[in-house]
């Protein structure tokens, strides 16, 4: 059966994610502001009416994008922080969860920046907002939870700390799409992560070895 049947075929949900899928594929490789309906229809096998029984208008098309990558990154970082009691493991878990998540849609990232940028509050854009309120909110807890326990200092600045998080992974994001090579955050993403580690963890007693011995 070939691609076209089978996209015909499709149940209505399944055809909604599919599109949104093929949404993300194409804005890896192409600014999501030029990417037409007709871009989409082209990349699915269908025609623009096809695509149009499924979402009324292009917006609404965007907003089940922006849907569809909170909903999945969210997940990745909260079933990578299973099982892990150390809030700073938890941090580096949910930052390695992050770059491995984008590093498979390269798309993701580019819809959430091109609707951050955006000037006008389509509900999108809302979504992209709700999702960073959201991360952050998690990370706030986290940073919270390493002072109460100890691994962090009770002077560290939770919204700083939050904010440089999030901006290394932006940062790191930034770099490997401009070399158009994804998998170079993968790379460099464990040395990032251990230089931040070690600007905001409670400073360890250095070790004096002989003191005391007479």
């Amino acid at each position: 059966m070939n691609t076209n049947v089978r996209q015909k075929n499709l149940p209505a949900e399944e055809r909604r994610n599919v599109t949104v899928e093929a949404v993300v594929e194409l804005a890896a490789h192409t600014n999501p502001s030029d990417i037409t309906t007709a871009a989409i229809a082209k990349h699915m096998n269908l025609t623009q009416g096809a695509l149009f029984r499924h979402f009324p208008n292009k917006d609404a098309i965007w907003q089940a994008v922006m849907k569809w990558v909170a909903e999945r990154l969210l997940a990745r970082i909260d079933k990578a922080a299973e099982g892990v009691t150390s809030p700073l493991e938890t941090m580096q878990a949910m930052f390695h969860a992050h770059v491995a998540f984008v590093a498979e849609h390269p798309g993701a990232p580019r819809m959430l920046f091109g609707e951050l940028q955006g000037a006008k509050a389509t509900p999108a854009k809302l979504l992209a907002r709700e999702l960073m309120k959201q991360y952050a909110a998690r990370l706030s807890r986290l940073i919270e939870a390493g002072k109460a326990c100890g691994e962090l200092p009770d002077e560290l600045e939770t919204k700083s700390a939050t904010t440089l998080f999030i901006g290394m992974i932006q940062g790191l994001v930034m770099q490997s799409l401009i070399a158009g090579d994804m998998e170079q955050m993968r790379v460099n993403a464990p040395h990032v992560f251990a230089i931040y580690r070690r600007g905001i963890e409670t400073a360890q007693p250095a070790n004096r070895g002989g003191e005391g011995v007479s």
